[in-house]
């Protein structure tokens, strides 16, 4: 009876805490591999698949996505996006010590990590960190995922200021963007703000469509609804300073991705 009372009042506690806002927040790691040639891009690929993403299985790590750009045959560098989904900043550090403890992934992935500097596998690797926002504390893997037509858009809204920035982030949160999103099915997988990178203040998020026609038909349905008429009106968002930047990236996922 004892152990049943403590188990209620435990689910009893975290559903308040949830509901208060206490829910922990997801980390993710967007790593972005800038390749050259054809053989960088395989090499790339063969690691990610091969030794990375298992690895990363292993830890329990979860939902981790491999991307690569639709512009990415006419364009001279070649990317690859990589996000990763931890728990928190500790489940980040953490992981980046087991990989080096781990033995099959540095056997699988070593002509990758120590490779021939006449063959460099890629010109560089990025990193940022993010923290999820509150209205989406966690990733939502999209049910579109076996659809290869699937077109998963990652946008970047920078700000001039820091003040600007957290403006614009209330403006999705308590100002109801996610909302409207969530209402008119955008397939949004993440919503989150930049604690680490080279492009700050800024936030990041990806939505999913089921095609090229059906991305254009969200956008269309989301600039005409009352709802954003209202929300990019109010004086108190400042809608039209609040970013100077916004980038947006449409992208295919690779055949091994987890979403």
């Amino acid at each position: 009876m004892k152990k049943l009372i403590v188990r209620l009042t435990g689910f009893i506690l975290l559903n308040a805490f949830c509901l208060m806002g206490y829910t922990q927040k997801d980390i993710y790691e967007i790593r972005l591999y800038k390749l050259k040639s054809a053989a960088q891009i395989m090499a790339t690929d063969n690691f990610l698949k091969d030794a990375y993403l298992p690895a990363l299985h292993r830890q329990g790590i979860k939902n981790i996505g491999v991307f690569k750009p639709i512009a990415n045959d006419t364009t001279m560098i070649k990317q690859i996006y990589v996000i990763v989904p931890y728990s928190s900043l500790d489940a980040w550090r953490n992981s980046k010590t087991q990989l080096e403890k781990d033995n099959v992934f540095n056997s699988t992935g070593k002509s990758f990590l120590d490779a021939d500097t006449s063959h460099t596998p890629f010109i560089r690797v990025e990193s940022t960190i993010l923290e999820a926002f509150p209205d989406q504390p966690k990733l939502i893997p999209t049910v579109l995922r076996a659809n290869p037509d699937a077109i998963y858009e990652m946008r970047s809204y920078e700000s001039p200021t820091k003040e600007l920035h957290r403006i614009k982030v209330k403006m999705f949160n308590a100002g109801g963007e996610i909302k409207l999103f969530k209402r008119l099915d955008f397939q949004a997988v993440f919503y989150a703000d930049v604690l680490s990178g080279s492009r700050m203040p800024n936030f990041v998020y990806m939505v999913v469509f089921a095609n090229a026609a059906s991305h254009d038909e969200h956008w269309k349905a989301f600039g005409s609804s009352p709802e954003w008429k209202t929300i990019s009106k109010d004086p108190q968002y400042r809608n039209d300073i609040s970013v100077n930047h916004i980038e947006s990236i449409l992208m295919h996922r690779t055949e091994y991705s987890d979403l």
